[in-house]
């Protein structure tokens, strides 16, 4: 078990290198063919960049620092574990609206009733002009992180990161909760965060809650993603034309066809800005001809040049009218399946409102691609840990633990008095803990904070079932008489009771809290049998030994 453990753990101190967490998608990594790590792979096996130009890259700061001023059109080879990528940098622009504006003389087919049919029409139209600025080089879409040093998972309390625990406002069934769950898990993978992990939980009252764990890093912005139900509809009137999900085919996402809406820009709105975005998105052939049977029968007006129909397209989320789009003569009767879809953004100052509507239109995006929930979910707990005090944690937990041993070691020394009892006891708690980490390592457990108090848990209880094994085994009297076989009898009849004792008092704690403190549960559970059925008999025989 020891031998398994370590070969399941892979301990590597010296590993160096950036681990890749996350590629964007469409960035410049992943047109080269960088690909993120799949779900459940281990730590150790994710691909790693070893050096960019030759250069070394040694931990996540090596990197970052590399591409954190990279010029325009840009080339160069990142080296990784699995092999070569030629990457190309690409650049940022914005679309600024010029004061000035120009007349340009737009040729349109126009139905004239009088002669009963399709003639062309020449328009001035007024166009503002616009410049493009480039304001810098995109991020070439990868996210990293140290690279790690052994297989061993660690949880939120110890990488760092948030947790979001969701309640339904109403009663759900097992499966509408899986589709939650699956709805949530798509939503940020689009949303563009990784390292996630959503997953059902039962309290003592038997009440379900959905716990979310980002790590590594601080999200606050997908408190609100995640709390909202996502139902989102356009209406013509009363009527919905159209729904988020599978009404939608395709969301542009790129700056091509998506980002601060050129003809509109920013302007000064009350004591702040505010800013209109755009995007284009590509409906089903049913719901295009939903949209068309709604504008069949509406009536077109006329207002100046532009000529309208007399109902608006609304855009409904969570039932909150969140924009009104005027729909074009052309459209009426008309199934077309590409249409742009604008809101808004608002802030103190225009680089804040750049910021709120460009958050808003990624945020509507997310929703149009997943769809809504089957239920409003409501944030109960939200948690927030920087990866600097995970990093605290993990030294704290480590001398504690080596102060607990070195404290047990002494007492133990102390009352026998005999090195053939101390020492393999002492040797016992090690191995205890490594087989621990092993079997954590081989089912992908993450070790957080409740975990690691499991785990001493789990070798305090070791240690206690051990003097029983000793005083057994050493004590004279009647028991001197007595066989080897016999003495572990007794011994193992007291420590398997305080088994069972344990592990029924761990079930109740695999639902309380929202199954906040299941990592505890497990761990215990999973210690205390290992040390029942592997680590308590083989220092039996090893004392033994040294007593023969």
């Amino acid at each position: 078990m020891l031998l398994i453990s370590v070969v399941s753990i892979r301990p590597e101190p010296w590993n160096k290198g950036a681990t890749i967490r996350f590629v964007v998608k469409d960035s410049s990594a992943s047109i080269a063919g960088v690909e993120s790590p799949k779900q459940g792979v281990s730590p150790m096996s994710k691909e790693t960049v070893l050096a960019i130009n030759n250069k070394p890259i040694t931990n996540a700061k090596d990197y970052y620092d590399f591409v954190e001023n990279l010029p325009v059109n840009k080339s160069f080879t990142i080296r990784t574990n699995n092999g070569f990528y030629k990457i190309t940098t690409l650049g940022e622009y914005e679309e600024i609206i010029l004061n000035e504006t120009e007349i340009q003389l737009v040729t349109e087919e126009v139905f004239n009733e009088t002669l009963n049919k399709t003639i062309n029409v020449t328009n001035e139209v007024e166009v503002q002009k616009v410049e493009k600025i480039l304001l810098g080089t995109e991020d070439i879409g990868l996210v990293v992180y140290d690279a790690p040093t052994s297989n061993i998972r660690k949880g939120l309390d110890l990488s760092g990161g948030t947790r979001v625990i969701l309640k339904p406002e109403e009663k759900v069934e097992p499966e509408e909760l899986e589709i939650i769950v699956s709805n949530i898990k798509e939503r940020l993978n689009v949303y563009g965060l990784s390292d996630i992990t959503v997953r059902t939980a039962t309290d003592l009252e038997g009440q379900k809650f959905i716990v979310v764990e980002i790590a590594g890093a601080n999200k606050e912005e997908v408190r609100e993603l995640l709390s909202k139900q996502g139902k989102f509809e356009a209406k013509v009137g009363e009527q919905t034309v159209f729904k988020g999900g599978d009404d939608i085919t395709y969301v542009c996402r790129h700056a091509e066809c998506s980002g601060i809406d050129p003809n509109a820009g920013c302007g000064s709105s009350g004591d702040g800005w505010s800013c209109r975005f755009r995007f284009s998105i590509a409906l089903s052939p049913v719901a295009a001809q939903t949209q068309a049977d709604a504008t069949n029968n509406l009536t077109i007006v006329s207002e100046g040049s532009q000529s309208y129909l007399n109902e608006s397209l609304d855009l409904f989320l969570d039932n909150q009218l969140v924009d009104t789009l005027r729909i074009g003569s052309e459209l009426k009767g008309n199934p077309v399946t590409d249409i742009v879809i604008s809101g808004s953004g608002a802030g103190g100052t225009e680089q804040a409102a750049v910021f709120d509507a460009l958050n808003n239109m990624k945020k509507l995006q997310t929703i149009l691609i997943t769809g809504s929930l089957p239920v409003k979910l409501t944030i109960v707990k939200s948690d927030t840990v920087s990866p600097f005090l995970g990093e605290q944690f993990i030294r704290n937990a480590l001398l504690i633990g080596i102060f607990a041993i070195i404290s047990v070691a002494l007492m133990v020394f102390i009352v026998y008095r005999r090195l053939i009892v101390s020492i393999p006891m002492i040797l016992t708690m090690f191995s205890e803990a490594l087989i621990i980490f092993g079997i954590a390592s081989i089912i992908g457990w993450n070790l957080d904070l409740a975990a690691i108090a499991g785990i001493i848990i789990a070798i305090g209880t070791g240690v206690d079932h051990q003097i029983v094994i000793a005083d057994e085994i050493l004590k004279g009297g009647k028991s001197a008489f007595l066989s080897w076989k016999d003495k572990i009898k007794n011994a193992f009849f007291i420590i398997m009771a305080a088994y069972s004792t344990t592990m029924v008092a761990m079930i109740p704690l695999w639902f309380a809290g929202a199954g906040l403190l299941k990592g505890f549960a497990i761990t215990t559970m999973m210690g205390v049998s290992a040390g029942v059925f592997i680590t308590r008999p083989a220092y039996a025989v090893i004392i033994k030994i040294f007593e023969e």
